[in-house]
């Protein structure tokens, strides 16, 4: 199965404590179980989100064609979910860099490896 990968980025808010926190509910046995379900039901394949610093970078692959704007606001009408996400505001700030709609800002690719070898 063919797969499209999106990169977004997004901030922490700078507080060693709410860092802690949020590191903690993303753990597997902590998070709600309802997210990482509603996340494959709604179309998104794999999902991982790194951080250095308050700077958060998520990697998203969905299957090719499906669009993410789409998935995460079907994403967003599944049980639990809106809760999470308004549960994970208040550790997160938007990137001045983010779009008026965006809440994790989409990140430009700039060098992908397999383009340069073809």
């Amino acid at each position: 199965m063919p797969t499209q990968r999106t990169c977004l980025a997004l901030d922490l808010k700078d507080n060693d404590e709410l860092i802690a926190q949020y590191e903690y509910f993303h753990q597997p046995e902590h998070i709600w179980p309802e997210i990482p379900r509603g996340i494959r039901a709604g179309g998104i394949v794999d999902m991982q989100i790194y951080r250095l610093g308050t700077r958060l970078f998520m990697i998203v692959e969905t299957e090719e064609g499906i669009d993410l704007s789409t998935a995460f606001e079907a994403i967003g009408n599944m049980p639990l979910q809106a809760e999470w996400a308004a549960f994970m505001a208040g550790f997160q700030q938007r990137l001045t860099e983010a779009k008026p709609h965006e809440h994790w800002a989409e990140m430009k690719p700039v060098f992908m490896l397999t383009e340069c070898l073809k």
